[in-house]
């Protein structure tokens, strides 16, 4: 056997889940105001008076229910007074409002309890003296909420009138129910049972009321969405059952083409739905038609600005800035098109850079066209349907409605041209705020991409100016040996020998200087890291300064044959600009040293003089910075390219100096074991 429970507890049960859920989501936002603790607690005081009379099915008039009424009553009285005082603006209408009312609602509320507890609950006499009392609190809130309804003043009323339609709503049906009771000596179960329906249709008013009024400081978070879906399938589901609606009066009329009718109806109707919110037009209709009914705020701002910030930093694919940015300030105002208009460092007129749905614009806007007058100072926003003769200013864009400024750090690098929207749609003080916030976002990645160029085309440009001036430096070398050639020409013309190595080493310039104006022609400098064998690329090197300097270089193996990746070109770039160096450094006397040995860490060549060495600050600040010598002929660049070529093999160049104790310079290259016999490639 089942047992069925009677509609009665279902619905007050319902009732009792929806104000106990309405009064969490007001304690469960801090900080709480006055006004919302006052709320909360008739909310509360709602739950439980709903929840015991759930409880009591059995006896739903017992006396616990019937005091929770009273003090549900009460708790919402206690709550429409303190609206009172906040919104009336007499302080002597206030102050009668609290004495007669006030004093009123004590004698109700005291008075009745203790004439019942003096002369028993099963007296009918106090019964009805109990259903009188509720019967006066229900006209006291009613007459209390016409107080605070007329005497707020009109240009305020938007912020109550929701809440005084549902409180309203309440107290007139707990009226009509009581005045029932008193005039017939019992209560209407009917009435009763459909109490609880009628005050849980109040609920979600009083929860808008207190999210659209701001000054009771009340935090439901209501999503937009989920409101503007519902609104659109109830209009749905309203529209489909008056079509139904309209198709069974047809069939029931008798006419032989009445089902054909309700049929066709119900498709033409599925389909104008389906039309309806496919369309942008209509959807910018139901949510302007929403957000002005049900929100204070016209924009979630929290959720305009994540949408905006992913706009412009997660791109879709092959959607490009420029139109990334017009569709972020276009959903703003529920605009279908736009264009961005930019402009460049060191330009002063403003030119095109990219629309979305509309034309592309061939004509500059020069600084002294009337737009750009009207920015005054970059964040003042232009309606141009409200500016006489601004068909003419950019006749490209027949559609154009606002022009959003892009101020950056208060200079105007751009603007952005929006079509009329979908809709009507009203630009007040809280569109441009937000446009406002949005163009300097905006304006901000705007200026970040621009950068990004400038800073492309510097590096660029930088890379260029590294490698011609290390084919400066390399032809400099070049060309200090071909001097030392001539010089020693002077004196062994005659020598068959030197004629040989004269001839060779002419060759190996032409060649080397070839190879160096090539790479002015590349894109970027680009090497071949190819094996090479330290020992003997380092013979003849050292071969080639004692011939051409006279300088005695000691010359130590210890590789054990050991490889190297690297481009041989730049491995005797950057030996050779050492070795000068160290000949340079050292005295006549001393030779320079060149150790190459195997370690752990790759292949190292040490070359070494005894020279005037070098303190460490100037080794820090001064050696490898570029441009900066200490010879009078010098360009500044040998240290910092062989530093740089080394590295650019996957090596490192060391430096070990002290003042008046010589200077170590140091080669380190990754190895390569012996018996590779393909040339590899080394990443820098």
């Amino acid at each position: 056997m089942t047992l069925e429970i009677p509609a009665i507890v279902v619905l007050h049960g319902a009732c009792a889940v929806v104000y106990a859920a309405l009064a969490l989501l007001i304690l469960a936002r801090p900080p709480l105001s006055r006004t919302g603790a006052w709320l909360a607690f008739a909310c509360a005081v709602t739950a439980v008076w709903a929840a015991t009379f759930a409880m009591a099915w059995h006896a739903p008039v017992g006396r616990l229910a019937s005091w929770l009424e009273v003090g549900r009553s009460a708790a919402w009285y206690g709550f429409i007074l303190h609206l009172y005082r906040r919104s009336v603006a007499s302080d002597e209408q206030v102050s009668s409002a609290f004495k007669t009312m006030g004093l009123l609602a004590l004698l109700i509320f005291v008075g009745a309890p203790l004439l019942e507890l003096f002369a028993g609950p099963s007296s009918a006499s106090l019964q009805s003296l109990g259903t009188a009392t509720r019967l006066g609190f229900a006209i006291c809130n009613v007459l209390l909420l016409e107080n605070l309804y007329f005497n707020t003043p009109r240009e305020s009323r938007w912020n109550i009138n929701l809440l005084c339609v549902a409180l309203g709503g309440v107290f007139l049906y707990d009226l009509l129910l009581y005045a029932d009771g008193v005039l017939f000596h019992r209560l209407s179960f009917v009435l009763l049972e459909a109490r609880a329906p009628a005050i849980i249709m109040a609920a979600p008013l009083i929860a808008l009321a207190a999210v659209r009024n701001r000054r009771w400081a009340v935090d439901i978070h209501v999503s937009r969405d989920v409101v503007f879906h519902s609104f659109t399938l109830i209009a749905s589901g309203i529209f489909l059952l008056a079509v139904a609606l309209i198709g069974e009066v047809f069939r029931r009329g008798g006419s032989e083409w009445g089902r054909v009718a309700e049929t066709s109806l119900i498709f033409a109707a599925i389909l104008a739905v389906a039309v309806t919110l496919t369309s942008g037009s209509a959807r910018s209709r139901i949510k302007s038609l929403v957000v002005e009914n049900f929100f204070s705020n016209r924009y979630d701002y929290r959720r305009e600005w994540m949408r905006c910030i992913d706009a412009l930093t997660a791109p879709e694919a092959f959607v490009a800035l420029h139109k990334r940015a017009i569709r972020a300030a276009a959903e703003i105002v529920d605009s279908p098109a736009g264009a961005l208009f930019v402009r460049p460092p060191r330009d002063v007129a403003f030119q095109w850079a990219g629309s979305w749905n509309m034309p592309a614009v061939a004509t500059p806007v020069p600084p002294g066209h009337p737009l750009v007058a009207l920015f005054r100072d970059g964040d003042w926003i232009v309606r141009l349907d409200e500016q006489p003769g601004s068909d003419t200013w950019l006749p490209e864009l027949r559609r154009s409605w606002v022009v959003l400024p892009l101020n950056h750090f208060g200079t105007v690098i751009g603007f952005v041209v929006l079509a009329r929207s979908r809709a009507q749609f009203k630009l007040d003080r809280e569109a441009y705020d937000l446009l406002r916030v949005i163009g300097r976002e905006i304006a901000s990645r705007v200026a970040e991409q621009r950068a990004m160029q400038i800073l492309t085309q510097t590096h660029q440009l930088r890379e260029y100016s590294q490698r011609f001036a290390f084919v400066i430096h390399d032809i400099k070398n070049v060309s200090g040996q071909l001097s030392m050639l001539l010089t020693n020409a002077e004196v062994y013309a005659d020598n068959p020998d030197f004629q040989r190595d004269m001839l060779a080493t002419v060759r190996a310039s032409v060649g080397k200087i070839t190879r160096l104006l090539s790479r002015l022609q590349a894109e970027r400098q680009e090497r071949d890291h190819a094996l090479i064998t330290p020992a003997e690329r380092l013979r003849d090197l050292v071969d080639t300064c004692q011939m051409t300097r006279h300088r005695d270089i000691a010359f130590s193996d210890r590789s054990e044959g050991a490889g190297a990746a690297i481009d041989p070109d730049a491995f005797d770039a950057v030996v050779t600009h050492l070795l000068n160096n160290a000949a340079e450094a050292s005295p006549p006397e001393t030779p320079v040293r060149v150790d190459l040995r195997m370690e752990a860490h790759g292949v190292v060549v040490d070359i070494i003089d005894e020279g005037a060495g070098m303190a460490p600050e100037f080794v820090r600040d001064e050696l490898f910075r570029p441009l900066r010598s200490t010879k009078g002929d010098g360009h500044g660049i040998g240290a910092y390219q062989a530093r740089e070529l080394v590295r650019d093999a996957g090596g490192d160049l060391l430096v070990f100096s002290r003042p008046r104790a010589g200077t170590t310079m140091r080669i380190i290259l990754p190895s390569v074991r012996p018996g590779v016999g393909e040339p590899a490639s080394a990443d820098a």
